[in-house]
């Protein structure tokens, strides 16, 4: 798969972001890797480009990893029990 070719499909704002996308396409088993400026990640501010992540995955799962992404969850979706604590 290295000498696949990578496709960004979506910039974050910060590393943070960029794991939680990463970590929904992984869990959807669609390879991913994160490429990023190393400043960003020591002075953590998204200004002018410094701080944004590119996530990418091989172009052949670009298809499936625009709809993974395209869907949104609410809470009554998910099969759990949601709990109010007094």
């Amino acid at each position: 798969m290295d000498d696949e070719k990578w496709e960004i499909i979506r910039t974050a704002s910060g590393m943070t972001n960029a794991y939680i996308i990463m970590g929904r396409l992984k869990t959807e088993g669609i390879p991913a890797r994160l490429k990023y400026d190393v400043a960003g990640t020591i002075y953590a501010v998204t200004i002018d480009g410094l701080g944004e992540v590119d996530i990418l995955v091989p172009a052949a799962c670009l298809e499936k990893a625009r709809e993974v992404l395209s869907q949104s969850y609410e809470d009554e979706n998910l099969g759990w029990k949601t709990t109010v604590i007094p």
